[in-house]
């Protein structure tokens, strides 16, 4: 590791830059104050010196272009890192004690007495640092206690998945600090999913975790999630004459989580009543054979998330497909094709009995009016409350966003770029 005296210099000479081009992180005086920046708060935080030999580490944010709700059913999905990122400045400090301090939030220290989830920690920042050190522990990696200080521009709530940002993060810090960098960015990912899943408490699968982790465009197949399979594809939205927008609906995730966990449980149901564990083991044919003894047993909502999960997982494969042929027509006719079986089949846009705030479905009724027939639309993430995404002439990005921010707010409307760089280490 260098010296945090010496990385400064670098910043300021000039030998950053190319790293930070890399992470398409927009203009080199920005980037740079930036770093400078994260090498101050980390001072001012732990009393860091010149001296301190520090690693400068990066893990982005990530959109989710196809596969809604299919990742935890083992199905596929099509992602892509974006260029906003969790930056970090980490460093030992001899004890046996993680100290976290995210810029703007209280420093959370977590002990490395225990490594087992705690029931007091759910739901928190220290619940996903101590599920990340104790899974390199796990895999025998002498973990001790160090010092992180970090500055995201992957606001909570955003859709672009800031925990699964913050997991990646940790273990490429770690990876760095104590595995000889000898985890791949799958690992660290399936690491990021069983930290969320067991220590902080909240059901998801794999696929934030994979791209923010591996970065640029993937279409993933998590039919064994042990050893999901990865195929990058070179997307070049500019070149195509197309933006990459994220539109903040206004609504909160805030005390959503049954609404998400109902998706999983309600598409386990149907494959539970075929047998089987996950809905990648069901073809579709039984459902729609079984279809009249299945409503009855599960529930009318269950088999329309079915029937979503079976043709938004062969989309995913389309979707690629189209993107590998350069044929962007295709591709955006397949996104506002997935953007309607979230809505009618899927249903994660309105919170159940939700009637007078229905932020979402507003966000995508103004989106597509404002599109007048060309790009495209769809929920982003999870849904239920967040953003949605939408892909944007160039030509036309200027109104769009001005008509968007008329009914939104101003601000609510991001242009963002597919970031061809995953969890990284930048210096040290």
């Amino acid at each position: 590791m260098e010296k945090l005296g010496a990385v400064r210099s670098a910043v300021a000479d000039g030998a950053l830059d190319g790293a930070l081009t890399g992470l398409m992180c927009g203009e080199l005086d920005t980037a740079r104050r930036r770093v400078a920046e994260l090498l101050d708060g980390f001072q001012r935080s732990f009393g860091a010196g010149e001296d301190t030999p520090i690693t400068l580490c990066s893990a982005p944010g990530r959109t989710e272009i196809c596969g809604n709700h299919t990742d935890h059913q083992h199905g596929r999905v099509l992602a892509a890192a974006v260029n906003l990122d969790f930056l970090a400045c980490a460093a030992l400090n001899g004890t046996n004690t993680i100290r976290f301090q995210s810029q703007g939030w209280p420093m959370v220290e977590v002990a490395l007495d225990t490594l087992e989830p705690g029931e007091e920690e759910r739901e928190s920042t220290a619940a996903l640092v101590r599920g990340m050190a104790a899974q390199a522990v796990e895999k025998g990696y002498p973990v001790a206690g160090f010092d992180v200080f970090a500055t995201s521009e992957v606001l909570p709530g955003s859709g672009l998945s800031s925990s699964a940002a913050c997991e990646v993060l940790l273990g490429v810090v770690e990876n760095h600090l104590f595995c000889r960098d000898e985890l791949d960015p799958v690992t660290i990912a399936q690491m990021g999913q069983r930290a969320e899943n067991v220590y902080f408490g909240k059901p998801s699968g794999l696929m934030d975790q994979t791209a923010s982790s591996v970065g640029g465009a993937v279409a993933i197949d998590f039919a064994d999630p042990a050893a999901p399979v990865v195929r990058r594809m070179a997307v070049d939205l500019n070149k195509e004459g197309y933006a990459l927008c994220i539109i903040d609906s206004g609504a909160s995730h805030a005390d959503l989580t049954a609404e998400y966990a109902a998706v999983p449980q309600e598409m386990g149901a149907v494959a539970a009543y075929f047998g089987k564990k996950v809905l990648r083991e069901v073809e579709e044919g039984q459902v729609l054979e079984a279809m009249p003894q299945l409503r009855k047993a599960v529930g009318d909502r269950a088999v329309l998330r079915a029937l979503h999960f079976f043709a938004d997982d062969k989309r995913v494969g389309e979707e690629a497909d189209a993107l590998d042929k350069g044929d962007f027509a295709a591709f955006l006719s397949l996104v506002n094709e997935s953007g309607r079986s979230s809505w009618e089949l899927l249903q994660d846009i309105t919170p159940a009995g939700a009637v007078r705030e229905q932020a979402m479905a507003v966000a995508l009724a103004v989106a597509e009016r404002a599109l007048e027939g060309k790009g495209a639309c769809r929920v982003h993430g999870g849904g239920f409350a967040g953003t949605i995404q939408a892909f944007v002439p160039l030509d036309r990005l200027a109104r769009f966003r001005e008509r968007v921010e008329q009914t939104l707010g101003a601000g609510s409307c991001h242009v963002l770029s597919i970031r061809p760089v995953g969890g990284t280490v930048l210096w040290g």
